[in-house]
C-alpha cells in the first residue's frame, strides 16, 4: 500500500469531495492526507470568470501542487476542469456522477413558474442565464459568486428571490432541504461534466494511476467525454453558454447540447446525436458531430463562428 496526498480547494464541498476519496483510497489501504488551497478563483468573486481568466483558476495552484510533487492527485468538480489540460498533467479517474440537474433555490417561491415578473435570479453560469432567458425573458438575472455557502447567504440576505445551483454539490453538503425544484434535463440542459468528480495527476504518477483503476465509473466516463468533446469543438473556455448532457444505455450513448446568444439576440440552437459507443473516443466523437452541428445551427441563425474560440462556461 502506498502514501499519497490529495490537493484541493477549502471550499467546504471540495474538502468533502477530497474526503470523499481519501476515505475510498483509505479503505483501499492506502496512507491519505489532505492538502488544502486557496485559488485564484476562489480568491476573485467581484468579476465573472470569463472575464478573469475562467475555468483554470480553480485548478492552476493544484496542478502547482502536483508539478512540485507536494500533492499526488487533485480532486476537481469536472465541469471546472478545462478542456485541455497543460502538458504533462492528464485525468486519471472520473467517478460515478451525483444528480447532474441544475436546482431552483428559493426561500419564498415553490419554481421558476411561481416567481413573479422582474424577480431577482442569481447565478454564475452563463449557460444558466442564456436557459433562464429562454424559459423566463421577464426575469431580472443577477452575478452571483462565491461558494456555495456564501451563495446560499447571499440569498437568505434578500439580494435574490431565487439562485440556481448544481444540484449535486446540495446534496453532497446534506443540503437537500434547499432545494424546492429540480430542472429536468430537457428544461435546462447541464453543463457539460456536471456532478461527476475528475482526479487529475501527473503523467508520470503510475503508481497514484494504479491506484485510482478501481474508482473510475466507465459509464460516466463515457458520457463526460462526449460532453467535454462538445465544449472542446466550441472553444472549451468561459464566455458562451453552452450546455451538453449524454446518457449512456447499454452501450448506446444519446448526448444533447445547446448554444446561447448572451445578449439574447438569437434564439437558442439545439443538436443531439445518439450512437454506439465502446470507448472514449467514440464518444468523443459522437460529441464532435453535436458540435458540428450546433455550428451549423448558429450560423442558420445568423450567429458568427469568430465567437466559438471563446467557448463556455457551465458552473
Amino acid at each position: 500500500m502506498s502514501t499519497f496526498t490529495i490537493a484541493t480547494r477549502e471550499s467546504r464541498l471540495a474538502m468533502w469531495q477530497a474526503e470523499h476519496v481519501q476515505a475510498i483510497l483509505t479503505g483501499m489501504g492506502h496512507t491519505v492526507s489532505i492538502l488544502g488551497m486557496t485559488t485564484l478563483g476562489d480568491q476573485i468573486l467581484d468579476r465573472a470568470l470569463s472575464q478573469v481568466g475562467g475555468k483554470g483558476l480553480f485548478v492552476k495552484e493544484l496542478e502547482v501542487a502536483l508539478e512540485a510533487g507536494s500533492a499526488d492527485l487533485a480532486v476537481h468538480s469536472l465541469k471546472d476542469v478545462p478542456m485541455e489540460l497543460p502538458p504533462g498533467f492528464a485525468l486519471a479517474c472520473v467517478m460515478e456522477r451525483e444528480d447532474p440537474r441544475d436546482a431552483f433555490v428559493s426561500p419564498r417561491y415553490a419554481n421558476l413558474a411561481a416567481l413573479p415578473q422582474g424577480a431577482v435570479v442569481g447565478t454564475s453560469s452563463l449557460r444558466r442565464v442564456a436557459l433562464l432567458r429562454a424559459l423566463r425573458p421577464d426575469l431580472k438575472i443577477e452575478p452571483l459568486r462565491g461558494n456555495l455557502d456564501t451563495r446560499l447567504r447571499k440569498l437568505d440576505e434578500g439580494q435574490y428571490d431565487a439562485i440556481v445551483l448544481a444540484a449535486a454539490g446540495l446534496k453532497r453538503l446534506k443540503l437537500e432541504d434547499r432545494i424546492r425544484d429540480i430542472f429536468e434535463p430537457e428544461v435546462m440542459l447541464p453543463a457539460a461534466g456536471q456532478g461527476a468528480l475528475g482526479i487529475e495527476v501527473r503523467t508520470d504518477g503510475t503508481e497514484i494511476t494504479a491506484a485510482l483503476t478501481p474508482l473510475i465509473h466507465q459509464p460516466t466516463w463515457l458520457a463526460v467525454a462526449a460532453e467535454r468533446a462538445v465544449s472542446r469543438a466550441m472553444g472549451g473556455s468561459c464566455s458562451m453558454p453552452l450546455a451538453a448532457f449524454a446518457t449512456l444505455q447499454g452501450d448506446v450513448l444519446t448526448i444533447n447540447a445547446a448554444w446561447g446568444d448572451t445578449e439574447n439576440k438569437l434564439p437558442l440552437v439545439r443538436a443531439n446525436a445518439t450512437g454506439p459507443v465502446t470507448d472514449q473516443a467514440s464518444a468523443a466523437a459522437l460529441g464532435q458531430r453535436v458540435a458540428d452541428a450546433l455550428k451549423a445551427g448558429v450560423l442558420a441563425q445568423g450567429g458568427r463562428l469568430d465567437h466559438l474560440d471563446k467557448a463556455l462556461i457551465g458552473q
